[in-house]
């Protein structure tokens, strides 16, 4: 479902919370373009969870394979440029 800005304006979060009832997700438009999207926060969390088991896998993946970098923190830091 696709909201503007300005329905959201007038209408309120009691519309978003309806059509979230319905389509499970939001998105806004400004000025005629998608710029932002609602989801329960349930979703979200799937989402991110998600996210951080597909990091994880590629991490070990590295580590299984040997593209590693064993240094002090120090050595790091200067490294990446903190």
């Amino acid at each position: 479902m696709i909201l503007t800005a300005n329905d959201i304006k007038t209408k309120g979060i009691s519309l978003v919370e309806k059509l979230i009832k319905k389509y499970n997700e939001v998105f806004i438009t400004v000025r005629g373009k998608k710029k932002f999207v609602i989801l329960p926060i349930e979703e979200y969390e799937r989402l991110k969870e998600a996210e951080l088991e597909k990091i994880i896998r590629e991490a070990e993946e590295d580590y299984n394979q040997g593209r590693v970098i064993k240094e002090s923190a120090e050595d790091h830091f200067k490294r990446i440029g903190i």
